[in-house]
């Protein structure tokens, strides 16, 4: 109601948005011109061309305004992609058998790989072989609980000088793992068990 009421508003001050090159049909031309060229259906026309003048400018104003929702979802999209890809911690959404569905920039030069090439890959070759077992364990409690789990890996791949501190979490749909890798300096032993 409240589009027709400012389609009217537009329509009576002069100002209705351009109509973007669409034009009324044919059909509605000369049903328009049947009506207004006989004396007693000339209101009839003027209603009738009203009321398209009217669905037009509806037309036209919801299409501004799907056009500022799409602008403001780009800038929204942009925003997180950025978030993700651009974040000093390495990101991986990881499959339930272990593999990686994405990552970010800083996964994938923690890997020492192309992010292109990080689809498919195990999670396990960001780890130690004798971390495996934890970090298997660790996706495994992430995935059957509903709370943050995390452990400490000795690093394998690109990052095989240091230390892991992996975070992992079910995604909201419960499918896969959502991962954080911070590269540490600190070690517990402890935390490598499975």
């Amino acid at each position: 109601m409240a589009l027709r009421q400012n389609a009217e508003v537009k329509l009576q001050a002069g100002i209705a948005p351009g109509t973007r090159g669409w034009t009324i049909g044919t059909a509605a031309l000369t049903l328009l011109h049947g009506l207004s060229s006989n004396p007693d259906t000339a209101g009839d026309a003027l209603k009738l061309l009203h009321e398209l003048q009217v669905h037009q400018v509806e037309l036209d104003l919801q299409h501004e305004h799907m056009e500022e929702d799409r602008r403001e979802l780009e800038q929204l999209a942009g925003h997180y992609a950025e978030l993700y890809e651009f974040a000093p911690l390495a990101y991986f959404t990881v499959d339930g058998a272990g593999r990686i569905i994405e990552g970010n920039l800083a996964g994938a030069r923690m890997l020492g790989v192309g992010r292109d090439d990080l689809a498919g890959r195990s999670i396990d070759s960001l780890v130690a072989p004798a971390s495996g077992p934890a970090l298997r364990a660790l996706l495994e409690q992430a995935r059957s609980s509903s709370g943050r789990q995390s452990c400490k890996a000795q690093a394998g791949g690109a990052a095989a000088s240091g230390w892991l501190q992996v975070l992992a979490n079910a995604s909201p749909r419960g499918q896969n793992c959502l991962v954080v890798v911070i590269e540490t300096s600190d070690v517990n032993t402890t935390d490598l068990q499975a």
